[in-house]
């Protein structure tokens, strides 16, 4: 089967340029099997271009390339789309703007994926109609100012429009089977191991080894009490990425203060890699709430990919992650749960010893013997979930292909492992 014989409309939460997250990395690796349609989330036709920032959008619905074998469409809504009554519209209208797109490509979908709630499966003749839930959108509720109430008649109807409901988190896989579907558990999934690592970035000098790092969103879902807890005893603590200054500013910036923490903000997707490489355990400190209980912790395998351990808050998604290692490695020697800060300082004394004393190198460093061999343990783990791997499961859900017949895994993640 080649990528001209088949077409996917991936209908996304998030704008092509927006943040990756999980729906880009899978549908760029969908190519593989099928020309792709990526669906930009209407913007109100009346939003200024720099009020809009990377969200696509205008005044009319547009096409453009987005990559080898993807087409974007950049579609359009009513001015005040969400409030209720014009919100009515707004899933009407992007069905028609995807109609609009295929007529115009001369194309009819073999399936639909849908990112998001809206009234967007169950359309679309002949295609196989599948729902990637990536959030439990009923705990996050409160979080992105949504409603409650209308985000579980959202889910009833895609419970009787779905053909396949795939998920990235066993607490996720629970909750759509308590509404009577069979969700397909697909969890988020890691670009494969960087090459040559460059040099550690200047903006670094003067942390002493070992390095603790963070890297990704600063928001609510972060347990700041964890940060707080490595800084204090001793450890450099290295943070990366964008902070949202509605959380919690004043005890954020007096910990991007000290001496042994250095905050560097928002860097771009490219120059991620040498900050990964500076760090000796990556930690993913996500708050104990039913938002996070339903997540998957990307960021966890990110740090693999780069050779490095982790030491994660023990949610039903880590412990998957746990667990799928212990299948074949020591899972205590590359990852540690914790369950309290207390527990995320001990978990990274055991991983990389003592603050100031002899730490086990990051991969970017001359590592010896047992370090080098765990930062090649790490990237092996990395490399069973691929998100080239998370798109042959979604392939093999929609009848794209068959389940990849390998030692990695890929079987269990289709049956609901």
């Amino acid at each position: 089967m080649t990528a001209d014989t088949r077409h996917l409309v991936w209908i996304a939460p998030t704008s092509w340029d927006g943040v990756p997250g999980t729906d880009r990395p899978v549908a760029m690796e969908m190519t593989r099997y099928a020309r792709v349609l990526w669906v930009d989330p209407p913007v109100s036709a009346v939003t200024p271009a720099r009020v809009r920032g990377d969200i696509g959008g205008g005044i009319v619905p547009s096409l453009s390339a987005a990559g080898e074998g993807i087409t974007r469409l950049s579609t359009v809504a009513l001015p005040g789309l969400t409030r209720p009554g014009i919100r009515a519209t707004t899933a009407p209208l992007l069905r028609a703007q995807v109609s609009w797109a295929l007529r115009r490509l001369r194309i009819r979908p073999d399936a639909v994926v849908a990112g998001y709630l809206e009234d967007v499966l169950g359309h679309w003749d002949g295609a196989v109609n599948a729902l990637y839930s990536t959030d439990d959108h009923v705990a996050g509720a409160g979080l992105m100012g949504l409603s409650a109430d209308r985000i579980k008649v959202q889910e009833r109807r895609a419970v009787a429009n779905a053909d396949v409901i795939a998920v990235v988190s066993p607490r996720l896989a629970d909750h759509w089977s308590a509404l009577g579907a069979h969700p397909v558990l697909i969890p988020n999934g890691c670009y494969p191991a960087y090459g040559d690592v460059q040099p550690a970035p200047a903006d670094l000098a003067g942390l002493t080894r070992p390095v603790v790092g963070l890297i990704g969103q600063l928001t609510e879902r972060i347990d700041l009490d964890i940060l707080t807890a490595v800084a204090d005893a001793g450890f450099s603590l290295l943070i990366v990425g964008p902070h949202n200054p509605g959380w919690e500013p004043e005890r954020f910036a007096a910990l991007a203060a000290r001496r042994n923490v250095r905050y560097v903000g928002r860097v771009p997707a490219e120059a991620v890699p040498p900050y990964l490489a500076a760090i000796d355990v990556g930690l993913t400190p996500y708050r104990d709430s039913p938002f996070n209980q339903a997540s998957f912790p990307m960021k966890t395998l990110e740090y693999f990919s780069a050779g490095v351990p982790a030491v994660c808050t023990d949610l039903p998604g880590s412990r998957w992650l746990w667990d799928d290692l212990a299948r074949t490695d020591d899972a205590g020697e590359l990852m540690a749960l914790a369950s309290s800060p207390a527990d995320a300082v001990a978990a990274v004394r055991a991983l990389v010893g003592e603050p100031g004393g002899p730490a086990a190198p990051g991969p970017g460093a001359a590592a010896p013997g047992a370090a080098l061999r765990r930062s090649e343990r790490c990237r092996a783990f990395a490399a069973r979930h691929t998100w080239a791997k998370r798109a042959d499961a979604l392939a093999a859900a929609i009848g794209f292909a068959a389940v990849p017949e390998d030692r990695n895994g890929s079987a269990a993640l289709i049956q609901g492992r």
